[in-house]
């Protein structure tokens, strides 16, 4: 009886440090999770272009689709590649971090650039020729998934830079539970923004009340300009994102100079408002100079991007854009 008491104790000991590990994971993804916020408003905001098109049965089970190859994304490829990369390459983190923070200013920049000196375009992509319909959605769904990669892997590599030093297995749990909170949380939200203006048209002509067939007018009417504004977002969010990693990478190569300058500007504009308030306008105003150093340095990557880098890709892969 007294070993099977010690050997209860035992369990309930292991079962107390099971549970402590399982909330640091949580909390660490969460914090992870959280650093990764640009690209995750990204994800959001770029997804929904890949629906344009489909009719309205058809947009979930594409989401779904999207949302798979998101998982596998993950999981399969890009968590494996994360772990071995921590393990035997550390010193890779840092520069493949900025690389991904320089690839986020770009395209905030580019983004705003194409609404400062707007041109025509005619990017020819193989998702938007003609064809069936199960043609386009295979056709819509791999280049949704495709996008999906980058993104995940620059989400993944954020995380992964954020997760305290750990053994193996803690950074893969955190790194998953990260991976799969994300994902269901962009293409849920992704679901919800698709078919808003479905149920809004839905409450407009079926609503037994006034004020549900008013809601539902309004939430049709609202949806364009909601869309718009998470672009604005979406775009804000990878400037800030970027930039801020950008010169968090030149700290860790011991080039902190704009950091610090940036640090204490921020907390010198924190001081001129009272106490309560001080954080909040000190995170603003560094969050907006880091949006600042990335939207510059995403304007000076655009010629890079579209002289250098692109025709030396298309020479590889036989594609281009055609303007």
């Amino acid at each position: 009886m007294s070993g099977l008491l010690a050997l209860l104790d035992d369990v309930a000991g292991i079962a107390k440090v099971a549970a402590a590990s399982i909330d640091d994971v949580a909390a660490q993804a969460v914090k992870a999770g959280a650093k990764a916020a640009g690209a995750v408003i990204d994800d959001a905001a770029v997804t929904p272009k890949y629906l344009h098109g489909f009719a309205a049965h058809r947009e979930l089970p594409v989401i779904w689709r999207i949302a798979k190859g998101s998982f596998k994304n993950k999981l399969l490829f890009l968590l494996p590649a994360a772990l071995l990369l921590s393990s035997f390459a550390p010193w890779l983190i840092s520069p493949l971090l900025m690389l991904g923070g320089a690839y986020l200013c770009f395209e905030g920049a580019e983004k705003i650039y194409h609404v400062l000196a707007p041109h025509d375009e005619h990017h020819v992509f193989p998702e938007d020729a003609p064809g069936d319909p199960a043609h386009l959605e295979e056709a819509k769904a791999s280049g949704a998934i495709k996008t999906d990669f980058i993104l995940s892997a620059e989400i993944m590599t954020i995380a992964l830079a954020a997760i305290p030093p750990s053994n193996i297995w803690m950074q893969a749990a955190t790194l998953a539970l990260v991976g799969i909170g994300i994902t269901v949380a962009v293409y849920g939200a992704v679901a919800l923004i698709v078919k808003a203006d479905d149920v809004g048209l839905y409450a407009a002509q079926n609503g037994n009340f006034a004020l549900t067939r008013s809601l539902g007018r309004g939430l049709v009417r609202a949806m364009p300009g909601f869309m718009k504004l998470l672009t604005i977002v979406g775009t804000a969010a990878m400037l800030w994102v970027g930039g801020s990693i950008i010169i968090h990478g030149f700290e860790v190569m011991g080039f902190g100079t704009l950091g610090h300058l940036i640090h204490d500007w921020a907390a010198a504009v924190g001081h001129m408002v009272p106490e309560s308030y001080s954080g909040f306008v000190e995170w603003a105003a560094k969050a907006t100079m880091d949006g600042v150093f990335g939207l510059t340095l995403g304007m000076l990557l655009i010629p890079v991007a579209t002289k250098v880098i692109a025709p030396i890709v298309g020479l590889f892969t036989g594609k281009s854009a055609q303007h």
